[in-house]
């Protein structure tokens, strides 16, 4: 088989739920949760935003909307990987054995609670740098300097929040499967069988991750509103929750170009959110990447995508996996790797017509994976 040092982008991405991954390839996500018989359960479901169809070749306006699909589809996974656990709860207790269906005040629930969710992250990385830098900007005549502190602020909250869930022992786990969904991606699209041997031995580390898409957010934001001044309180408010949207959007394009190739320059722009992937993914074990593994075998076959873009006819028996021994999220080649292969890519490999197509699905991806 031939070992190849860029990446074929596969056109997939997930998100880790409890106990579980969420996996979405083009229209159709699926979601497979562990259950405490050591059983996995799998949904599939189809979703397709027809309002998305119609705008996502255009920059920056496609973000946004892809950015509302990660929510959503981050609901229903949450929604699934919740009743599983509801179901074994009731089972425990009336011993009937019969699962029990979700019921609707349960999901209304997780509706409720995800929009809690949304209206304290908006209040924690938005409204309270602005708070906490009028408290001193009456002491600094510097505008701009404000506006800097502002945005320091800002990445402090973010990165103590990062790390503070990461002792939580339920978000460690989630955190491991966040892992796994990784090393699922980067073990396809490095042309490698998909078995568990080859999965645990890829990085956990991605570039289209959702992680680098909130630290792009993050960023950007503070460039972002570092033009945008106004001195009364309440209206800087509102105008930096009016610029959520348009941060959304920039940061998509970022998470997009970083993703797709592979240069001096998108290794730079990957670089800090890689690095803080150290945090919010842990290395997982063999049974969660059975869980990984199932996810995408229910929406992607990845068997055809290595005979269509490596060439290889896997028949079921692996040669020793690539390994990635520096962390760095990219499989090392082997000493005997043909010299013609190291400056393989695929954008080089393909037609105009290969790179639109292929443009689509990246454009499905880099929002996927910005919910993990």
């Amino acid at each position: 088989m031939s070992r190849r040092k860029k990446k074929h982008y596969s056109g997939i991405g997930g998100q880790a739920v409890l106990e579980g991954i969420m996996m979405k390839n083009e229209e159709h996500y699926s979601i497979a949760v562990r259950k405490g018989d050591g059983s996995i359960a799998v949904d599939i479901e189809n979703y397709r935003n027809s309002v998305y169809e119609k705008l996502k070749k255009i920059p920056f306006v496609r973000g946004i909307f892809n950015f509302i699909d990660s929510l959503i589809l981050g609901m229903r996974s949450l929604n699934f990987s919740a009743e599983i656990y509801a179901e074994e709860e009731d089972q425990g207790k009336d011993g009937s054995g019969k699962p029990a269906s979700g019921s609707k005040s349960d999901k209304a629930m997780t509706t409720i609670v995800g929009i809690i969710s949304v209206v304290i992250g908006v209040g924690l990385f938005m409204v309270l740098p602005v708070y906490l830098t009028g408290l001193i900007a009456e002491q600094i005549r510097n505008d701009s300097l404000v506006a800097i502190i502002e945005g320091v602020i800002r990445l402090a909250i973010f990165l103590i929040y990062i790390a503070a869930i990461s002792l939580m022992k339920d978000i460690r786990r989630v955190y491991m499967y966040h892992g796994a969904e990784h090393k699922c991606i980067n073990c396809i699209e490095r042309g490698r069988p998909l078995t568990v041997s080859n999965v645990m031995r890829s990085s956990r580390m991605h570039r289209r991750c959702g992680t680098s898409f909130l630290l792009f957010v993050v960023l950007v934001s503070i460039i972002v509103f570092f033009f945008v001044r106004v001195d009364n309180l309440a209206l800087k408010v509102l105008i930096r929750i009016a610029l959520i949207p348009v941060v959304a959007g920039i940061s998509y394009e970022l998470l997009r170009f970083a993703g797709r190739y592979d240069n001096p320059i998108t290794y730079l722009i990957s670089a800090p959110g890689m690095l803080l992937q150290r945090l919010t993914t842990r290395e997982p074990d063999e049974s969660m990447a059975e869980v990984a593994i199932a996810a995408v075998e229910a929406v992607f076959d990845w068997r055809e995508f290595l005979l269509n873009e490596f060439g290889y006819d896997y028949t079921g028996e692996d040669e020793e996996p690539i390994k990635d021994e520096d962390g760095d999220g990219f499989l090392d080649e082997d000493a005997d790797t043909d010299a013609s292969d190291e400056g393989v890519s695929v954008d080089a490999d393909e037609s105009d017509e290969d790179v639109s197509a292929d443009t689509e699905s990246t454009d499905d991806a880099a929002a996927e994976d910005a919910n993990a």
